[in-house]
């Protein structure tokens, strides 16, 4: 437990950055998933609205400051090329 008062300032900010955190991890997670079942299953309609929406959401969290530029970068490029595999 936090003694000091810029101590516990810390320990408040370290559970809201954790939390913020944990909701852009779990969205990520999710998005990607989403444009993967879509190329899985064939729906280049589907897959193409996901990646839309994946190539959107990863590129604010990049504004944001969660994840680097170029991881945004590489994971939007892996999604884009499962996705034009679709026939």
């Amino acid at each position: 437990m936090a003694n000091h008062k810029s101590a516990e300032k810390r320990a408040r900010q370290t559970i809201k950055k954790t939390e913020r955190n944990r909701f852009y991890r779990t969205r990520l997670k999710n998005i990607t998933k989403a444009v993967r079942e879509a190329a899985a299953n064939g729906d280049k309609n589907a897959a193409n609205e996901a990646l839309k929406v994946a190539n959107k959401s990863i590129h604010a969290m990049v504004s944001r400051g969660f994840i680097k530029k170029q991881t945004a970068s590489r994971r939007v490029s892996r999604l884009a090329l499962l996705v034009n595999k679709i026939a």
